[in-house]
């Protein structure tokens, strides 16, 4: 098993963080694993990208031209990383704010899923990442749902330890609209 995926979209929107909590899930499975981050001078409101790989095997570089996936939460990070999905990949966009037909392919899989109006309904805008996270982890099958969600409180700070059950909340919606 090898697996790529560029998670991308505006500063503050809890790019790093997810791919982040994927990496370590992934570490926890027993997988080898690499978090490479990227983001803008900018913090807030600038780009920010991170590429995280899941492999049975060494794994020989944490950059990759060609991802087997992607979370674009903005139309941005969808028009400049989608284009560069493997054939038979999975994107999920943030339907909330990307509008229909920035990427037209019929090579890969791709979810529409409204991370900020799930999030919203969950009562935190600031889930929309987590949502996206488990959308991506249920239709690529990379990991079980479960193993983000137990590594929560490794990857949160201990100030928001109260809202890892919200977030749990979030990867399960996430997960459920996957349509996995």
């Amino acid at each position: 098993m090898h697996h790529d995926i560029v998670m991308a979209g505006f500063g503050g929107q809890g790019i790093l963080m997810i791919g982040n909590l994927l990496a370590v899930g992934a570490l926890r499975q027993g997988y080898r694993v690499t978090f490479f981050p990227a983001y803008g001078v900018e913090m807030r409101g600038g780009t920010a990208n991170c590429t995280v790989t899941v492999s049975d095997r060494e794994i020989g570089s944490p950059v990759t031209a060609r991802p087997l996936g992607l979370v674009a939460m903005n139309e941005p990070s969808l028009v400049k990383f989608g284009p560069r999905v493997r054939a038979g990949g999975v994107v999920v966009v943030n339907a909330s704010i990307v509008p229909d037909g920035v990427l037209e392919r019929e090579d890969v899989r791709v979810v529409r899923v409204p991370c900020n109006d799930v999030a919203a309904e969950l009562g935190d805008p600031r889930l929309a990442s987590m949502v996206a996270l488990g959308a991506y982890v249920a239709a690529s099958g990379v990991l079980p749902v479960e193993a983000v969600a137990e590594v929560l409180p490794e990857v949160l700070p201990e100030k928001v330890h109260r809202l890892i059950p919200l977030n749990q909340k979030a990867l399960e919606a996430g997960a459920g609209r996957a349509g996995a």
